[in-house]
């Protein structure tokens, strides 16, 4: 089980972490929630149909990995229709998508925040089928970002990664994409029937 996602017989994953792999998966999912942002939660008492129309911006994110992240529906640049288009749809959709995205981020943090280390300050932490997709989307996500980082923008680009020399400032984020890409994938595989 060490470094890769495995079933459990009666549903979900499980994978055993290290004390430097905890805290570099909690550090990670933190500064995710740091990314994306608070959000504008509604209050207790507000009316939840009004919630339900609330907007959200229509202008992209200016950062790219944010850009990565809440991506564009329609290619703007194509006419002033579509960027319309695009501003509508993100106007409508993207407050959602960033709550799905601070949900999947807080499940990180709270699971890990509840693992019992072992002697070794390891421990094996255990998802159920619907951690396992909170803890999907937040893998999916970190790697996004972090892909936008390093400018990986194609499979060509991602195996150069894996020839860096030790010295290359990039080496440890490098390592974190490579990693999360195999947490990522292990998870995939035990979530298939």
């Amino acid at each position: 089980m060490a470094g890769h996602f495995e079933a459990l017989p009666r549903g979900g994953a499980a994978v055993a972490l290290d004390e430097v792999e905890i805290a570099i998966l909690r550090s990670l999912a933190v500064q995710l929630l740091e990314l994306i942002g608070p959000g504008d939660e509604p209050a207790e008492d507000a009316d939840p149909l009004a919630a339900l129309f609330a907007e959200g911006p229509s202008e992209p994110p200016a950062d790219p990995a944010l850009a990565r992240l809440f991506p564009e529906a329609y290619a703007s640049e194509e006419s002033d229709e579509l960027r319309a288009k695009s501003a509508e749809f993100r106007r409508f959709t993207e407050n959602d998508l960033r709550a799905r995205k601070r949900t999947d981020a807080l499940a990180v943090v709270h699971g890990l925040d509840a693992l019992s280390p072992k002697g070794d300050g390891g421990a094996v932490l255990k998802l159920t089928a619907e951690d396992s997709q909170h803890w999907l989307g937040a893998l999916n996500d970190l790697r996004l970002t972090i892909g936008t980082r390093l400018d990986v923008t194609d499979e060509e680009e991602s195996e150069e990664l894996y020839r860096l020399p030790d010295d290359d400032p990039r080496k440890p984020m490098v390592m974190a994409y490579l990693w999360l890409g195999v947490l990522q994938e292990t998870l995939i595989e035990t979530l298939m029937p």
